[in-house]
């Protein structure tokens, strides 16, 4: 019993110690999800993937409903989107979203984040229905799916064992049996 607890006491510390290792990593995700602000109902779905030579990997969509008395999302509205890291110092990175060919109502901006950890978002709107802001954090991490090339590599001695092993029962099959 004594083993058993000491065994359930060492798996939370190291879950606890491992929890860095829960940050983002793969398809966008909801970092705010439909949350008032002003005559708005706002969400930000991210993809806060950090990169070594400075390119905008940290991807925002902003995605705006009027609330019920609110004045239509049109042309006119503006979005912008700043991060600045919590973690150290740095300075606080703008961008103006442009918005979506394929959705109207919303909004994408890329920004470059140059370390893994987290970073505070501010997401500033500006349209007819009238100003708005709303603030999140997100964890950014260097993107970790392999590249088509790699994925393949990996794969690979898989499907050779997979291969190899129907080879055989191929030619199992094919034997003749001895007569008893």
């Amino acid at each position: 019993m004594r083993r058993a607890r000491r065994a359930v006491a060492a798996a939370f510390v190291l879950l606890a110690a491992a929890s860095p290792a829960f940050a983002h990593s793969g398809p966008p995700y909801p970092a705010v999800s439909n949350q008032a602000a002003g005559r708005y109902s706002v969400a930000v779905w991210t993809d806060p993937d950090t990169t070594d030579d400075r390119s905008a990997q940290g991807k925002f969509w902003v995605t705006l409903r009027p609330a019920a008395s609110g004045a239509p999302i049109d042309a006119a509205t503006r979005v912008d989107v700043s991060i600045k890291p919590t973690d150290r110092p740095g300075a606080v990175q703008s961008l103006r979203a442009g918005m979506a060919k394929s959705d109207p109502l919303t909004f994408f901006a890329a920004l470059p984040m140059d370390h893994e950890g987290p970073f505070a978002v501010h997401v500033a709107i500006d349209g007819p229905a009238g100003p708005a802001q709303v603030d999140c954090e997100v964890q950014a991490t260097y993107d970790l799916r392999p590249s088509p090339f790699l994925l393949i590599l990996y794969v690979m001695p898989f499907v050779l064992v997979a291969f190899l092993w129907g080879k055989l029962l191929i030619a199992r099959r094919r034997r003749p049996r001895p007569a008893h």
